[in-house]
């Protein structure tokens, strides 16, 4: 009987009666033969009410255990059914794994760690289980953790933004909590009804309690904001903002390529094959195309940032044509705009967008009209300071746990998995605190 206590605290089982161990050594398995104490018995799996037994059910059946060195542990035991008020006809639970679950407590909790550390291949080698059990384990763990965690509690400042998971237009929309930096709520899709169900989730009150969002200009955010918590301060993430305009001037870079290759074809003679020529008349155009070609990243990249020869490139560039020119000032002063004072910024703002709405390149004058649309959400992300950088962190570390697992092949292992490692409980070892 000592000997059996033993082998309870090596098995990591409560309220659990080890009534015999049986070591097969040719095949490297230990089955150790067990049963519930008599508080645990006839317990519905689902909700762990005292229920009247209904049959024997299908026998015994086995629970996999953490291994013993290189042995594998399973538990074995009787699986009656109990006829529960709520959830009919059920199998009884047990205290050493969870309702439907082929593997303990400890084995669970093990393999969650794992995943949170390291790849699913190495948790299926280290563990010897199959690639779509670690998936099934971790959505088990996590489901189990939300249920006894309040993820809503003490949110005020959330950011929201969408984030590809896969290949084919899959996304997964995330919500993060500002002051934390916790991730508290993902989901697979990226529309209104996504976003709405994550309101469904907070309910009206919690809703109401929301004082800032943070996201990009995506309508369909700002829509749902809009009407699931109207009292909440819109910002708009300056690094979009600016994005907007790197993206106009690219497009102006590409008209402005586009026209001197068209010059070069109109206006020089084509060569032919060969080394051209000492001779040969200079090609002006056709340098200018290629110069331009060559002049994204000047243009891109913050005047700070610039290496010596791309500060001549861009210095070129604003001499020798003067719309590009134009287009790189206009983008600089939308970015500076986010480094002034809420005061200095509302009238530098307003200014920009009379500048570009007289400076007759369609890039701008388009880029002019969202930034008075979205102008509120500028200004207050100016005003409090917020912006997606929180979000847009979240986003790299879920990239980096895809890249590590190697992929997932469905959204709900993948949210279970970076609910357990970003969401603030992630899972500890068996036997540590």
């Amino acid at each position: 009987m000592r000997n059996l206590r033993i082998w309870r605290s090596l098995l990591g089982v409560e309220k659990t009666v080890v009534e015999d161990v049986d070591l097969d050594v040719d095949a490297g398995v230990l089955v150790a033969r067990v049963r519930p104490t008599g508080s645990m018995r006839n317990r519905c799996g689902a909700c762990q009410r005292r229920s009247p037994r209904y049959d024997a059910g299908a026998g015994r059946r086995r629970w996999r255990a953490l291994d013993a060195g290189t042995i594998q542990v399973f538990l074995e035991a009787e699986s009656p059914r109990v006829s529960c008020r709520d959830h009919g006809v059920t199998v009884a639970a047990v205290p050493w794994a969870r309702h439907q679950s082929g593997h303990t407590h400890h084995f669970d909790a093990q393999v969650a760690w794992l995943a949170t550390r390291t790849s699913k291949t190495a948790v299926t080698k280290l563990m010897r289980i199959a690639w779509r059990t670690v998936g099934a384990i971790i959505t088990r763990v996590w489901a189990e953790t939300a249920a006894a965690q309040d993820q809503f509690a003490g949110l005020t400042r959330i950011g929201i933004d969408e984030i590809s998971y896969k290949r084919g237009q899959k996304y997964l929309t995330v919500v993060v909590d500002h002051d934390s930096g916790r991730l508290v709520w993902a989901a697979p899709g990226q529309d209104k009804a996504t976003l709405n169900t994550f309101f469904d989730a907070l309910g009206p009150e919690r809703s109401a309690q929301i004082t800032h969002v943070s996201a990009d200009g995506a309508a369909w955010i700002a829509v749902v904001v809009a009407v699931r918590c109207p009292n909440a301060v819109r910002c708009a993430d300056p690094f979009h903002v600016v994005k907007w305009a790197t993206d106009a001037l690219d497009e102006v870079r590409r008209g402005a390529w586009n026209d001197a290759r068209k010059a070069a074809r109109s206006n020089e003679a084509r060569r032919g094959r060969g080394r051209p020529a000492k001779d040969t008349p200079p090609r002006p155009d056709s340098a200018q195309a290629t110069a331009l070609k060559n002049s994204r990243y000047a243009l891109w990249k913050n005047p700070e940032n610039l290496t010596e020869k791309q500060q001549v490139k861009l210095a070129w560039v604003v001499q020798t044509d003067p719309t590009p020119g134009r287009a790189y000032y206009l983008k600089e002063g939308l970015r500076v705009i986010f480094k002034l004072p809420h005061d200095e910024a509302i009238e530098a703002l307003d200014k920009w967008v009379g500048w570009a709405r007289r400076c007759r390149i369609p890039a701008f004058v388009k880029l002019q009209r969202s930034i008075v649309t979205h102008r509120p959400a500028i200004l207050a992300s100016i005003e409090h300071g917020l912006s997606n950088g929180r979000v847009e962190s979240m986003n790299t570390k879920i990239r980096l746990i895809t890249r590590i697992a190697f992929g997932f092949k469905s959204p709900e292992a993948l949210i279970a998995l970076a609910m357990l490692s970003l969401g603030g409980h992630r899972p500890v070892l068996p036997g540590r605190i």
